[in-house]
């Protein structure tokens, strides 16, 4: 993926696919889809339910690594040898996807589920809406990062830095953060289970990205790669997380049904996390005059959730039906219309940032 170096940003259109610019709407069709099948075909989840092992849904890993092997395609870790240069973009990256995002994720969610909206949910619901947000917060955008950096003009180069360098933390970050903010919740989840999600759908799927990616390159070329492999497996993702939707909601219908508010009311405190992180890590940005081709991605991956591997831990820790599986596919319903909204906002305060590294270097 290119950067833009003059004139006008890059449009939605132009950054994202069909499916892309329209997820939003995909995933409500899913719900709407979902809900019906629950209500009028209930022998089809039912039947895909019995197909567990270790607490694991067969049909659903399948589905999740289907969404999340083509974005572990992209990651090049041969980009860490770049890692060194502009290395203020990358503590402000590190530091508030690990640092603060998680712990300002599960503030916000308790401070709405467990005190303004406690008179609306029952405590057992509240909880689990409260580990959905905290699954959501622990986990930084991989693949869609790449859409907004582009969309904001980044430097594409330094953004692959940026998004191996949080991949390789999230390898032994994620799991202790989870199992961290859930106890402190009082919500209890085995470590075996918690450690079998990071095998399945962060070590696994990154592994294979990495071998397919380097055997890809080495026989055909980097360019073969991007403008033909990459395209070829593109359109993967989003059938995988689709058909991943419908299944879950087809689970989740009745609670739907009966609690239309809810999503509402999910969707509140994430909502203003996103902004929140957006605005530490962009404000901090420019504290420190980073460039903001630098800058602006540094923004977005922050405010940004891996929302397949959310899902997926939700699903795996508490299943198909549970409130935290609900309140992690709300995360995927508000982001791309608010990331965008954010991507407006960047590009229009580019002006406050230095326009290149060598300010950075000089301040």
């Amino acid at each position: 993926m290119t950067t833009t170096q003059s004139g006008n940003a890059p449009s939605a259109s132009e950054g994202m696919g069909l499916f892309g610019r329209y997820l939003t709407l995909w995933v409500a069709l899913a719900i709407v889809a979902g809900v019906l099948l629950g209500q009028f075909a209930p022998v089809i989840p039912q039947t895909l339910s019995r197909f567990e092992y270790a607490q694991v849904s067969i049909p659903v890993a399948v589905l999740i690594w289907a969404m999340i092997f083509p974005m572990m395609l992209q990651v090049d870790f041969s980009s860490i040898k770049n890692v060194g240069k502009q290395p203020k973009g990358l503590v402000i990256t590190t530091s508030v996807n690990w640092l603060i995002k998680p712990f300002t994720m599960f503030a916000v969610a308790w401070f709405f589920f467990m005190v303004v909206f406690k008179p609306l949910l029952p405590a057992a619901t509240a909880n689990e809406y409260l580990a959905g947000a905290i699954l959501l917060g622990a986990a930084p955008c991989t693949a869609m990062v790449f859409v907004w950096s582009y969309l904001t003009r980044g430097d594409a180069a330094y953004t692959l830095v940026q998004v191996a360098v949080n991949d390789l933390i999230m390898l032994v970050a994620f799991a202790p953060i989870v199992v961290l903010l859930l106890g402190i919740s009082n919500i209890q989840v085995p470590w075996d289970t918690v450690l079998l999600s990071v095998l399945l759908y962060i070590v696994i799927p990154l592994a294979a990205g990495y071998w397919v990616r380097n055997r890809v390159i080495t026989r055909r070329g980097l360019a073969w790669f991007n403008d033909v492999f990459l395209k070829r497996v593109a359109s993967i993702t989003p059938v995988g997380l689709i058909v991943t939707l419908v299944l879950l909601f087809a689970f989740q219908g009745d609670v739907i049904i009966a609690n239309p508010l809810h999503i509402v009311l999910i969707a509140i405190p994430l909502i203003l996390q996103t902004v929140l992180v957006f605005a530490i890590a962009y404000g901090w940005a420019k504290a420190w005059r980073v460039p903001h081709t630098i800058a602006a991605p540094a923004g977005m991956i922050a405010a940004s959730n891996f929302f397949e591997l959310a899902v997926a831990v939700a699903i795996a820790l508490f299943g198909l039906q549970s409130g935290a599986a609900l309140a992690t596919v709300v995360g995927v319903l508000v982001e791309v219309p608010l990331m965008l909204a954010l991507v407006r906002f960047a590009n229009k305060t580019r002006h406050h940032f230095p326009a290149s590294a060598v300010a950075e270097q000089a301040s």
